[in-house]
């Protein structure tokens, strides 16, 4: 329907005119061909003509991711809770931060979670792609923590180093310091190699910041044992070691989540795309463009082919370019094949 902005919604007189072009337009177009020409009512995604030979399972994707995000959360959960136990118990700082940021990963996943259930809703007027761009925006939440994690350990460390704070029950600290270690990196490998396998950049950086906690626990693991030969300045000092470690994590997991909401994509993406149009007989030319929504590559291709070639051949070279698209880019999710009269 015709709807001009700051002209408010069209009249009657509006609507009859329009009916009339669509009719007027109709018979111009088909004359006595006996199909009409119709205007379609609803969402249609134009990459439907073109399908990709994929063989991805996206409701297995969504159980795997699923059932990573619960198992991660309640390791992290039972880690980091010993962690702040501890840390209570020794006064240290380097495990009270390290237990702080584990417990604060449970709300993270809590972000990703809902990101995963946001992806799933199908497209509507409103939002003609869907909600895939959902899980791209839980990365932001996971960076947002990072980043709070990252203040809040460095400030607890040069709190202590200035105030000279003790530190009590070395042996328990270290304990705790260890059993973060081994926590983190059980679940940090299991998130990134469900995320790998699932192609999610949000699974992937919610990993990174699992392993970027263990690098913490080892970080205060060595201010323990710095305290325990004799060096009380070892337990703040190696929480200001780690508060370094989390920004650096914290700026890779920004930049990568950044980059993909600014439509950013590997250039090797583009050319892989117009080689493998430019290699279907037919196609003079090609130009690509493509950009990531969550876990779906869409890639665009325009084709210059002979100005004399006919509608449904056109459409026949578009699935041939499908078909060796599949074939050299696998992690495409999706095609949009438009066609352009080759200069004479």
């Amino acid at each position: 329907m015709l709807n001009l902005p700051g002209l408010g919604q069209p009249g009657r007189a509006h609507v009859a005119a329009e009916e009339r072009c669509w009719r007027e337009t109709d018979t111009a177009l088909t004359g006595d061909y006996p199909r009409r020409v119709h205007k379609t009512h609803g969402q249609r995604d134009p990459a439907i003509a073109f399908p990709l030979a994929g063989t991805r399972d996206d409701a297995d994707d969504r159980r795997q991711a699923n059932r990573a995000i619960a198992v991660s959360a309640i390791g992290l959960a039972v880690t980091g809770l010993v962690e702040l136990l501890l840390a209570l118990l020794t006064g240290s700082v380097g495990l009270l931060g390290d237990a702080i940021h584990n417990l604060s990963d449970v709300s993270t996943s809590a972000v990703v979670f809902l990101g995963f259930r946001l992806s799933r809703r199908p497209p509507t007027e409103k939002y003609p792609y869907g909600l895939e761009r959902a899980e791209d925006l839980a990365g932001v939440g996971i960076a947002v923590v990072v980043w709070a994690s990252a203040a809040f350990a460095g400030y607890e460390s040069i709190r202590k180093l200035i105030d000279h704070g003790p530190t009590s029950f070395v042996g328990l600290g270290i304990a705790g310091a260890v059993i973060g270690i081994i926590g983190n990196q059980v679940v940090a490998r299991y998130k990134m190699s469900v995320g790998r396998r699932i192609n999610s950049a949000t699974l992937i950086a919610d990993a990174r910041h699992s392993w970027l906690d263990a690098l913490s626990s080892a970080g205060a693991l060595a201010g323990l044992i710095a305290v325990a030969l004799g060096w009380p300045w070892g337990d703040p000092v190696a929480g200001i070691a780690v508060t370094i470690f989390i920004c650096h994590v914290g700026y890779e997991v920004t930049a990568d989540v950044m980059r993909r909401l600014a439509d950013g994509v590997d250039p090797d993406v583009i050319t892989t795309a117009e080689a493998a149009a430019g290699s279907v007989p037919g196609v003079i030319h090609a130009h690509a463009r493509a950009r990531w929504t969550g876990r779906t590559l869409r890639v665009e291709i325009e084709g210059w082919i002979d100005p004399d070639t006919t509608a449904r051949d056109a459409d026949t070279l578009g699935r041939l370019v499908a078909a060796e698209l599949s074939c050299q880019l696998p992690e495409a999710g999706s095609l949009t094949w438009t066609t352009r009269a080759a200069p004479v």
